[in-house]
């Protein structure tokens, strides 16, 4: 949780802009690009930008077949790594034509940016338009519009159904825990993650228990979720710290929680959850299939 936590606390002391560049853009499609953040990976493999990313940040692990062997570490990047990729791959006489960061670690963007190697700052989406002006702009940078238009469209009209299909529910409060780590970190509906919860119209328990020093990550006490007693627990923390419902169950104070005495405890998927890229589709469908369950589920709603 300290390195996912370190991420997150730093996106959000950020500028928060969602395109940030240096001052050295190229004219020319480029050749060789590094990606430093999974988003972006995920995000270029996706548009059909693959063939010209030559490497990426460690994180890095979607789609499985495609990604680059070259590896950075994003949270302690080398200057003189980044900058000789392009050189190790013998695909490029120069430093590379595009860096895409998601943090600015080591002040890696004042660095590469005073060496003229073109670089992108993408920090963690607020919004779906957000998500989709990411895309487009990667799209735009590295010559895949078309694609890249197409797949913001898709994933916007798919997001937009999903919230279209949750069935009215008057009188029905759906709260709702959203696990980061095992100690009990969670978001809140000021994060990108956390205002998809909101527009699916569930009611996240962490915004009572939040500070502005939070950040929007608060750590929740034993003592206050057992009180508030969500109906849901989603676990994006299954792939760092195998959390799953018989751990949850088996926590003090979490038995008689009502989504665990109903099972509505909810495993996701570590990498998906914390992305803002081709995938989100994947994430709020899982959020949905989660309310649409607990919603018929007379059993949750007897008094």
């Amino acid at each position: 949780m300290k390195r996912i936590m370190s991420m997150l606390l730093a996106a959000t002391t950020l500028v928060p802009l969602s395109l940030a560049t240096s001052a050295h853009a190229s004219s020319s499609v480029p050749s060789c690009i590094v990606s430093l953040s999974p988003t972006a990976t995920e995000t270029l493999l996706a548009i059909g930008a693959g063939p010209q990313v030559q490497a990426v940040d460690r994180d890095s692990n979607y789609p499985t077949k495609g990604l680059p062997k070259l590896r950075i570490d994003a949270l302690n990047p080398s200057v003189e790594a980044v900058a000789g990729i392009c050189h190790v791959t013998k695909t490029h006489s120069a430093t590379p034509d595009l860096v895409i960061i998601s943090y600015n670690a080591n002040q890696i963007l004042e660095k590469l940016t005073a060496l003229h190697v073109h670089v992108v700052e993408q920090d963690a989406a607020t919004s779906l338009a957000d998500v989709s002006r990411q895309i487009k702009a990667l799209g735009a940078l590295t010559g895949h519009v078309s694609s890249s238009t197409s797949l913001a469209t898709s994933l916007t009209k798919q997001v937009a159904a999903l919230v279209a299909s949750i069935p009215r529910h008057v009188g029905k409060v759906v709260t709702v825990y959203y696990e980061l780590d095992p100690t009990l970190y969670s978001l809140t509906s000021e994060t990108f993650v956390g205002s998809i919860i909101k527009a699916l119209g569930m009611v996240n328990v962490a915004d009572a228990d939040s500070t502005s020093g939070d950040f929007g990550y608060p750590q929740l006490g034993v003592e206050y979720l057992a009180a508030s007693s969500p109906k849901i627990i989603f676990l994006a923390d299954t792939k760092c710290c195998s959390a799953n419902y018989t751990m949850v169950a088996h926590r003090n104070g979490f038995s008689r929680i009502s989504a665990v005495v109903h099972h509505h405890v909810v495993g996701l998927d570590d990498d998906i959850a914390s992305r803002w890229g081709p995938r989100l589709g994947v994430l709020v469908g899982q959020l949905t299939a989660a309310l649409k369950a607990t919603l018929n589920d007379g059993t949750v709603w007897k008094k």
